[in-house]
C-alpha cells in the first residue's frame, strides 16, 4: 500500500459500481451517513478520499480520487479520468440513480494555498472532514483534505478540497448523488 500523497501528476478520479476492500486505503478520517433510502461512507486517505454510497437494495458505487500507481481493481470501474485541468461526467444507474461530478484541477501561488488552507480549517467539522498532512516538501505547509457533504432524504453532494503544497494546486471535487422522487 503507498502511504505518501501523490504527485499531482500521477492523480486519478474513479467511480466503481462495486465497493473496494478498506484494506486498499490508508484512512485519516471517516463518517458514516445513513439515510433510509441509502448509507454511505466518506473517507479522508493519504492519497486523496473515497466516498461509498449504498442503497439498501444492493446498489453500490465508490468514487476515488487517488495515485494512478495504486494498484486498484478494473472490474467494474465506470469512470477513470486523469487529473488535468477540468471534467465534467454524468452516469444513470439502476434504480434512477444519477451520478454526476465535476472535477478542477487549479494552479495557485503559495500565499493562495496557505490562505485557503486556513480558510477551510475554520470551517469547522459539522458536515464535514477535514484532515492536515505533515510537511514532507519544500514549501514547509503540509498537504490539506477537506470534504464537506449535505445529506438529504434522496441525495448527497460532496465537495471535496484537496491541496498540494508543493506542486502549488488545489484539486477541487463536486459530486452528487441523487435517486428519483
Amino acid at each position: 500500500m503507498l502511504s505518501a500523497r501523490p504527485k499531482i501528476a500521477d492523480l486519478v478520479f474513479q467511480l466503481y459500481g462495486r465497493s473496494l476492500h478498506p484494506e486498499l486505503f490508508e484512512v485519516q478520517r471517516e463518517r458514516k451517513i445513513e439515510r433510509t433510502a441509502y448509507t454511505a461512507t466518506l473517507k479522508i486517505t493519504s492519497m486523496g478520499h473515497a466516498i461509498c454510497w449504498q442503497q439498501p437494495e444492493g446498489l453500490m458505487l465508490t468514487e476515488v480520487a487517488t495515485s494512478a500507481l495504486h494498484d486498484l481493481p478494473i472490474k467494474r470501474r465506470l469512470m477513470n479520468h486523469r487529473m488535468r485541468g477540468e471534467h465534467e461526467d454524468r452516469i444513470e444507474c439502476a434504480g434512477g440513480l444519477v451520478y454526476e461530478t465535476s472535477l478542477t484541477l487549479e494552479p495557485v501561488d503559495a500565499a493562495t494555498i496557505r490562505s485557503y488552507q486556513q480558510e477551510l480549517q475554520l470551517a469547522g467539522e459539522k458536515h464535514s472532514l477535514l484532515y492536515q498532512f505533515e510537511s514532507g516538501g519544500r514549501v514547509g505547509l503540509g498537504a490539506l483534505s477537506y470534504i464537506h457533504f449535505e445529506s438529504r432524504a434522496k441525495a448527497l453532494r460532496i465537495q471535496a478540497f484537496h491541496t498540494f503544497p508543493d506542486d502549488r494546486v488545489i484539486l477541487k471535487s463536486q459530486s452528487l448523488f441523487r435517486l428519483p422522487d
